[in-house]
């Protein structure tokens, strides 16, 4: 009668003492160097050597060929590192997968509008290959949220206030200068001309620093370099984001003051520019994260840490 284990057990080639020199081959064929190797598995080149050398005793046959200073896979070599680099590959994957089950569940996140939309969200995709068993509900709003009545886990802030009730990590600082488009600076000679800014049309976020902020960032960057603006005065558009005040001047309705990581991708991609060279100032406010103090949640601390790995 057929016998499975019989059979797969009478054709074995790989045993568990062969497994730590395939890990240590991999190692040497990504490099192509035993001492390379020898560094990353933390044993010393003649120990990495004398397991290559013990493996190819076992497979009956060469894995590596040796040059007086380098070394090549063999095609055997090659053909074997292949399925061993696949192999733990997937291998490591499942392992992580095990791990990312234990946290699983709906993570809800508040967050200014203008920050999700061009920093938070085009990140998301990442932290769902990362952890595809969290389901992430995203939330925006100016306001400062309740914990206690609304089911959120973590709120992203933009301002300089300190909650006691709450945990706070900082996150992100942040700077604001003038932008427009190209064709916007060009027609009102903009370029390093500070004066003619009077004839501009200024597009401010009204809820920069929370409700009725009114012209609060453009005045604290005017007192800053001692412009004797009154914002009120010249012609205005005003919006409750500072991303809608930002796409406005993408399509040449005036001058926005910009956040640097608000605006950071219209800068590079040359969508909108910054007339007034080296006029940028740092803002006492900044984005940090808030919690509930009384409340463990797992899948906060992953998500603050992957946060964090992009700051």
């Amino acid at each position: 009668m057929y016998d499975e284990n019989r059979f797969l057990t009478k054709n074995h080639v790989i045993n568990r003492y062969q497994l730590s020199k395939l890990h240590t081959f991999e190692s040497v064929a990504r490099h192509l160097s035993f001492a390379l190797a020898a560094e990353e598995l933390c044993i010393s080149p003649s120990a990495v050597s004398h397991q290559i050398n013990k493996l190819e005793d076992e497979l009956s046959f060469k894995l590596f060929q040796r040059f007086h200073r380098r070394i090549a896979l063999t095609h055997e070599g090659m053909n074997l590192f292949k399925v061993v680099k696949k192999s733990l590959n997937i291998l490591n994957q499942e392992i992580l997968e095990i791990k990312n089950q234990e946290v699983f569940g709906t993570l809800t996140i508040f967050s200014r509008p203008s920050f999700a939309q061009n920093w938070l969200i085009p990140k998301l995709s990442l932290f769902a290959r990362h952890y595809p068993y969290i389901s992430l509900n995203i939330v925006s709003g100016n306001e400062i949220i309740n914990f206690s009545r609304y089911r959120v886990d973590l709120a992203i802030y933009y301002n300089d206030e300190v909650y006691d009730d709450l945990i706070s990590e900082h996150l992100l600082n942040e700077t604001i200068i003038p932008v427009c488009s190209p064709y916007y600076a060009q027609q009102n000679d903009l370029y390093n001309k500070i004066e003619n800014l009077s004839k501009c049309f200024i597009l401010h976020d009204t809820q920069a620093w929370g409700y009725d902020s009114s012209f609060d960032e453009w005045e604290s960057w005017a007192k800053h370099f001692s412009l004797p603006y009154d914002f009120s005065e010249m012609q205005n558009i005003c919006f409750d984001r500072s991303d809608l005040a930002a796409i406005a001047a993408i399509n040449h309705a005036g001058i926005a003051m910009g956040r640097k990581q608000i605006v950071k991708n219209y800068l590079e991609s040359g969508l909108l520019v910054t007339p007034f060279e080296g006029m940028e100032v740092e803002c006492p406010q900044h984005y940090y994260i808030c919690t509930p103090k009384e409340r463990y949640n797992p899948k906060v601390d992953l998500f603050i840490k992957w946060l964090k790995s992009y700051m």
